[in-house]
């Protein structure tokens, strides 16, 4: 019996370890379940096991302390139906009555660590002490066995089946030995008639029973522990000090809001004031004829043959408007990048100035070149792979 006893403190200092890393602030109203229980029980010894067999009932109230220990009341009831002891049988409908307290080890938690949530199977070592009272006929000595009012030690195991989404309901098969530790002299007796109780198979029982529990909802929502993750101080020291530089973050997001919402405002009155002056129109006289087109071959700066005559038009325009000028647009069809379509407008452009430098004899001083890069100045998009050439006449 000292090895059990040494067993089951390893497997509490086991169970207060891990309880340490799994789970925390559970309160006192959390993790309470009651159960039903009902088998036989029968004398180990100088018995028929399955002969001598009556049955057995009872109630649990249990707390569980941590996932891998709990603590718990029970009370039981035999049926009388035979004696055990010299014939003689109970005064009343009971054999016997057991109420006791006990500690139970949850051996899946303690040794395989806890889940979030109960396993679909565990295994619970059971150890507890109590009060047995026998109903004897009045009056009437019973030399062995169970008489009158003594006190039981408990070994067990529960083997638990727990059921449902949330597991709220276990089905479990316990089988026990409760020990009749203040028994007469013949079967060990108790100290309290001068002899060291013992534990003795011949003042023992076995309990063979089945039980089914139900588990009371936790203030977490769920019928049982949940894990909680544990931070070390400088990690939290650390993610206070990201909190407080967002905060900071934030005041200055503010104040650059606070900004541009004045400006935004001042931009909007600027806007309101335009709107309330008059219309000023501007008389616009533009002659087409003083307008012409080089038109170029898809990615192509150079000025085709059928070309030609669009430039003699331009140079004679020139000459014979001794200030005129002129403004040369180079555009791009949208095919190829931005950055391309720019240099090759800007490439057009100046491929005709050169022409008209070249071979017209025009004096540069009088042309400007732009590249606009991609145009929209026809609706066909071919067409914008051209050079629009603006001859201003001076009056």
């Amino acid at each position: 019996m000292k090895k059990v006893i040494l067993c089951a403190a390893i497997v509490l200092g086991a169970a207060a370890a891990n309880a340490q890393v799994t789970v925390q602030g559970s309160k006192f109203t959390d993790n309470w379940s009651f159960g039903l229980k009902g088998g036989m029980v029968t004398p180990m010894t100088h018995h028929a096991f399955w002969g001598e067999a009556r049955g057995i009932a009872g109630v649990e109230l249990q707390k569980q302390i941590i996932p891998s220990f709990g603590i718990g009341l029970e009370a039981e009831a035999s049926v009388n139906t035979s004696s055990w002891y010299n014939g003689t049988k109970s005064w009343t409908a009971f054999d016997h009555s057991y109420i006791g307290i006990y500690g139970a080890i949850n051996l899946m938690n303690a040794f395989g660590g806890y889940k979030g949530e109960p396993r679909v199977f565990e295994t619970e070592l059971i150890a507890g002490t109590g009060w047995i009272h026998s109903y004897n006929q009045h009056g009437y000595p019973i030399s062995a066995g169970w008489q009158g009012n003594s006190w039981g030690n408990k070994l067990g195991l529960n083997l638990n089946f727990n059921l449902g989404a949330q597991k709220a309901w276990t089905l479990s098969i316990k089988p026990s030995i409760l020990w009749n530790m203040g028994a007469k002299p013949k079967y060990y007796a108790s100290n309290i008639d001068s002899y060291s109780a013992r534990y003795n198979a011949n003042a023992a029982v076995v309990e063979l029973l089945a039980g089914v529990t139900y588990h009371f909802g936790n203030s977490n929502g769920t019928h049982s522990f949940v894990l909680s993750r544990l931070y070390d101080q400088d990690l939290v020291n650390d993610l206070n000090s990201q909190v407080n530089s967002l905060r900071n973050d934030l005041e200055n997001c503010n104040a650059n809001t606070n900004a541009l919402n004045a400006k935004a405002k001042s931009l909007q009155e600027e806007l309101d004031a335009c709107n309330r002056r008059p219309p000023v129109v501007k008389e616009v006289n533009t002659n087409l004829n003083n307008v012409n087109y080089i038109f170029f071959n898809l990615g192509s700066s150079y000025i085709q043959a059928n070309q030609k005559p669009n430039l003699e038009l331009i140079s004679n325009a020139l000459n014979q408007n001794a200030g005129s000028t002129l403004e040369i647009k180079g555009y791009a069809s949208p095919e190829g990048s931005k950055a391309f379509n720019q240099r090759l407008s800007t490439r057009r452009a100046e491929t005709v100035k050169n022409a008209l430098v070249k071979n017209y004899k025009i004096d540069a001083s009088r042309i400007s070149t732009e590249g606009m890069g991609v145009g929209d100045v026809f609706n066909v998009r071919g067409w914008n792979r051209v050079a629009v050439c603006t001859v201003n006449v001076k009056k």
